[in-house]
């Protein structure tokens, strides 16, 4: 019998599977909620997840966030991530509706050239083979890490639209900060590699509610080489690594054009923006899937039978051969039922007794 790793791995290249598999990123209310019914806080062993998140340990290069905006003044409550880009909360509770705040907006060439960039932290790497070791003893799988790959990570920086206005302008400030972006990735993503992460979790936001975020062809000429390049670092060093990418919204138009980059895994696939079935019957024998599960309509305002009915069709679409980790489209909000989320388990074991 293979373990849970083993039978994901052979799952996502689409070759059949033992189990189903799911995937869950609970809110902070609803893992308070989970304590009350169950009495601890592991949801995801609970929920029989076959893999587990990692984030490669990195190095901030800057002692003082403030000093990186030296064009702002900034709220007292803002708080920096290793880039240093400035977060800060109108509202305690607030998670996702931050504000955010740009270092390199309306910087010059020079000041995009000398920032403290993060870097990969060296002299904690064999720990963090070790977590990936320790995974694997337990028949789990690691998945690392690794959205805001490239454009986001750029974006948040210099401000979407500082970044675009370069790009269309062709500025040489667009190919530096990009290019020093692109470094830092291969960086991470070689190291994911040698650590031997099984799949690793790229991404940037292409796509909005309705369409896609940028035309193809400016994607094709300022994004996809560089996103090539990452993908390429890893798999010269594990080739059998498994490429997962993660894009929100309405990404039809790239779904092409990010296989022939090199992706084998395609998350989310938010079904308010793009309907699961025609994905799967244009892209299901190039492409897994992560995801499915809408957290815009059908978890926080479905029935359960709807949840329940939703999760069966997705699992029976994709057949034998697999192909699929079902699961949320997003992190699960507060709004959304405990009901809605038993109906995926009671569907999952549904459709795995009629196998």
């Amino acid at each position: 019998m293979m373990t849970p790793r083993e039978d994901l791995l052979r799952c996502l290249r689409r070759q059949g599977f033992e189990k189903v598999h799911t995937d869950f990123v609970f809110c902070e209310s609803q893992i308070e909620e989970f304590k009350k019914r169950y009495g601890h806080s592991d949801y995801e062993s609970h929920f029989g997840l076959s893999h587990r998140k990692l984030e490669i340990p990195v190095k901030r290069n800057f002692t003082n966030g403030r000093k990186q905006f030296p064009r702002e003044i900034l709220p007292e409550s803002t708080v920096f991530d290793e880039y240093g880009i400035g977060h800060s909360k109108g509202s305690p509770a607030a998670f996702h509706m931050t504000r955010m705040h740009h270092p390199l907006l309306g910087a010059s060439s020079q000041e995009i050239d000398e920032y403290p960039y993060p870097t990969v932290d060296d002299t904690k790497l064999e720990g963090f083979k070790g977590e990936i070791e320790g995974l694997r003893e337990r028949g789990l799988a690691s998945l690392g890490y690794m959205q805001m790959t490239v454009w986001e990570a750029s974006w948040y920086l210099r401000s979407m639209e500082e970044l675009m206005l370069d790009m269309m302008m062709e500025n040489e400030s667009a190919t530096l900060l990009l290019d020093k972006i692109t470094d830092y990735a291969i960086s991470k993503a070689r190291a994911y590699a040698a650590a031997g992460i099984d799949i690793l979790s790229l991404g940037d936001d292409i796509g909005t509610q309705t369409t896609i975020m940028m035309d193809v062809a400016m994607w094709e000429k300022w994004l996809q080489p560089r996103l090539i390049k990452v993908i390429k670092a890893a798999k010269e060093v594990k080739p059998d690594v498994l490429i997962h990418y993660h894009s929100c919204g309405y990404v039809l138009p790239f779904i092409d054009k990010l296989i022939e980059s090199g992706v084998e895994i395609l998350n989310p696939v938010q079904p308010e923006c793009m309907a699961f079935d025609k994905v799967h019957e244009q892209w299901g024998d190039r492409l897994s899937f992560w995801g499915t599960l809408g957290t815009q309509q059908l978890l926080p305002y479905g029935t359960a039978k709807e949840v329940f009915d939703q999760t069966f069709d997705n699992l029976s679409r994709c057949g034998s051969k697999g192909g699929i980790v079902i699961g949320p489209t997003h992190m699960v909000e507060p709004e959304v039922q405990w009901e809605n989320l038993v109906a995926i388990d009671e569907a999952i074991e549904a459709f795995s007794g009629g196998r």
